[in-house]
């Protein structure tokens, strides 16, 4: 077994903290505080390359595969992750649906721009009465003459407020329940599409989530993606990846998190001496460098086995997503205490941390939902 990275990825992974640094650690807090989305950054994301990683560079990708995903992700989160949440949507979930499940037409119309950078994507399913119960979709589309006609809202939308292009399911056979469920692309501007409200969100302040609204919003027939009825499968096969990303972002914001709490333990000083040596304050730091640790590595199994194009790895990716979102709240609680009545104000870090990773055990399948889906997949249950 080889546990190591290539040079080529360890690079990769000090270009982004590097430009993570740089570009984002300085503008963090104020990006939260008024919960501005950071337009001016998609395009320097873009030239990058990580608004497209994973697509191949025919598409205007970076043409690398899920373990450097997983790097990007990771090194993003750890300085804030709400950039991380808005490249993991814009790539996991809108650009690799179309991808996966695209015409060559489709690919070469919308997943090009998207994996430049020069567009944004969005992915909708969340439904305020269909979340954990994602069949249960009530947005319909009925097909009329040369058209699709959707109508219907969906909730808790990454990105809907600037997204360009988006990935919307919506019924087209209702009696055939999940199996009459479509997936349809509608761009920005088209009539009877718009955003809705914007939330006023705990975390993740900087990455707009809010409604998108269909009231009789005609879509092309070619704008059908994937075979009609099978949107809610493709859904599946899509958050396969995507629960990589949201293991991704909870390492991220880990790592993080306890950089930050080790650097203040060693220069805080109680009683004389740095709180690092209280053996309190080390068996905290210890357990936290451990479980980041055994998390990391599920979710790097699981980034490999995506890299493959074997066997679909479900089991695997909820289970990287289950421990590394779990841990990603342990360890951020953990965090605050250590710096005590600081990691309760917003002059240190260690709060945002807190605010944020809480999402990750609840967005793309909460945790029970993965503790289901494992179930599953161990006792071999349909």
């Amino acid at each position: 077994m080889d546990f190591s990275f290539t040079d080529e990825q360890q690079q990769l992974r000090r270009s982004v903290r590097e430009f993570a640094e740089s570009e984002i650690r300085p503008h963090s807090m104020e990006w939260d505080e008024a919960s501005k989305f950071p337009c001016e950054l998609i395009p320097k994301l873009g030239e990058m390359g990580l608004m497209g990683v994973i697509f191949p560079e025919e598409y205007g990708g970076a043409g690398l595969g899920y373990i450097e995903y997983a790097t990007v992700i990771e090194e993003l989160a750890r300085v804030d992750g709400s950039i991380g949440l808005i490249v993991a949507a814009h790539n996991s979930l809108c650009t690799n649906h179309i991808y996966k499940f695209g015409t060559p037409e489709q690919r070469k119309k919308y997943v090009t721009p998207l994996a430049q950078g020069k567009k944004l994507g969005c992915w909708s399913l969340t439904e305020p009465q269909a979340g954990s119960d994602a069949g249960g979709t009530r947005t319909t589309a009925v097909h009329k003459e040369s058209c699709w006609v959707l109508n219907g809202s969906k909730t808790f939308i990454t990105n809907g407020h600037y997204a360009d292009t988006c990935v919307a399911m919506a019924v087209t056979d209702k009696p055939k329940g999940a199996k009459g469920i479509s997936a349809f692309i509608v761009e920005k501007g088209n009539p009877g599409f718009r955003a809705g409200k914007e939330e006023n969100k705990l975390g993740m302040r900087a990455s707009d989530t809010s409604e998108v609204i269909f009231s009789d919003c005609c879509v092309p027939e070619t704008n059908l993606l994937g075979k009609e009825g099978m949107g809610f499968v493709n859904t599946l096969q899509v958050l396969d990846g995507g629960r990589i990303s949201i293991a991704a972002l909870a390492l991220g914001m880990a790592q993080g998190a306890y950089e930050a709490a080790a650097a203040y333990a060693k220069q805080r000083k109680q009683f004389g001496k740095a709180i690092s040596e209280f053996q309190a304050i080390q068996f905290k730091l210890a357990d936290m460098a451990t479980e980041i640790d055994a998390a990391r590595w599920l979710v790097y199994r699981a980034a490999w086995l995506a890299d493959q194009k074997g066997p679909r790895f479900t089991k695997e990716s909820s289970m990287a997503k289950l421990y590394a979102s779990e841990v990603g709240v342990r360890v951020a609680n953990e965090a605050v205490q250590i710096f005590g009545g600081y990691g309760f104000v917003k002059d240190y870090p260690a709060e945002k941390y807190y605010r944020d990773s809480k999402l990750c055990t609840i967005g793309e399948g909460t945790s029970e939902i993965q503790r289901l889906v494992i179930a599953r997949q161990i006792l071999d249950a349909r």
